[in-house]
């Protein structure tokens, strides 16, 4: 299944993409996509109706973040060897973890606003885990059961923010709409490789990422279960698993993101998002 959040922003209604690419409401039967509904349970019930009976939604409405109420929004940074070098980074031994804060999730195609005093705005496409149960010190099989599915995320940097102020990544990772998230929450049975995925940014046309999720250090069931011996991982959380190589940082010399500048990207099977930047 490919499920969607549509609406106005803090009005959004759950939805679905059915087969034939129309938005189809799920509005009388969940109140949202939250860690209520991706729960094995909750995702085997919706697969239960007919979707041929739902109501249809002009495609042209806004789409939210493709899942509601996160209570935790983890990132694993340096996670493509390629990034972390042409970041000037050690290749990392575990996975490096950060936090984005829950304010920072936006629509996949809502703007990007820089924030004042922004002068190293950057982009990172990267493939996002949605957990599907409470788990704590869990194992790779129970971790990869543990997934409900996946999305596209841009995990957006504010550079000097993130490297060059406070000797911690968090405030240059989270400010609002540093997160989209979407367009759909795919379900993992939708996708057959999960470690075989194209994965592309663009700007202004140019394209800057041209990636793979196979070239992944650490694979998205071996994160959940380094994450779930530090902290118990609820359904709804959100994961994001890095980023390959050709983020602004990395260019010579390095670009960044401008005011009106339009970012484009997108993963194989997950969808695309796009963002114009906007001041905040």
């Amino acid at each position: 299944m490919k499920l969607l959040r549509y609406g106005e922003t803090g009005l959004e209604k759950p939805g679905l993409l059915d087969t034939e690419g129309n938005i189809r409401s799920l509005a009388g039967h969940i109140t949202d996509i939250d860690g209520s509904v991706v729960t094995p349970e909750g995702l085997e019930s919706l697969r239960a109706l007919d979707w041929t009976m739902l109501p249809l939604v002009e495609s042209d409405v806004r789409l939210g973040a493709c899942v509601s109420n996160v209570g935790k929004f983890l990132c694993i940074g340096l996670n493509f060897e390629d990034h972390a070098r042409e970041s000037n980074m050690p290749v990392p031994d575990e996975p490096v973890v950060f936090s984005k804060f829950t304010t920072a999730i936006s629509g996949p195609n809502d703007a990007i606003l820089k924030p004042r005093g922004s002068t190293k705005l950057d982009w990172e496409v990267e493939l996002a885990v949605v957990i599907a149960r409470e788990i704590r010190y869990a194992g790779i099989e129970e971790s990869e059961q543990a997934i409900a599915g996946y999305c596209v995320c841009n995990d957006v940097s504010e550079r000097e923010f993130q490297l060059e102020r406070s000797g911690q990544w968090d405030i240059g990772k989270g400010c609002d709409t540093f997160g989209p998230l979407g367009p759909h929450l795919v379900t993992k049975d939708e996708i057959a490789d999960v470690l075989n995925l194209a994965m592309w940014l663009e700007v202004n046309g140019r394209r800057y990422q041209d990636g793979s999720t196979r070239t992944m250090i650490f694979e998205p069931a071996f994160i959940v279960s380094f994450l779930s011996q530090y902290m118990t991982l609820m359904p709804g959380d959100v994961v994001s698993t890095g980023t390959p190589p050709g983020v602004g940082l990395g260019q010579q010399p390095p670009t960044f993101l401008e005011v009106d500048d339009i970012v484009t990207l997108g993963i194989e099977g997950l969808g695309e998002q796009r963002q114009v930047v906007c001041a905040a």
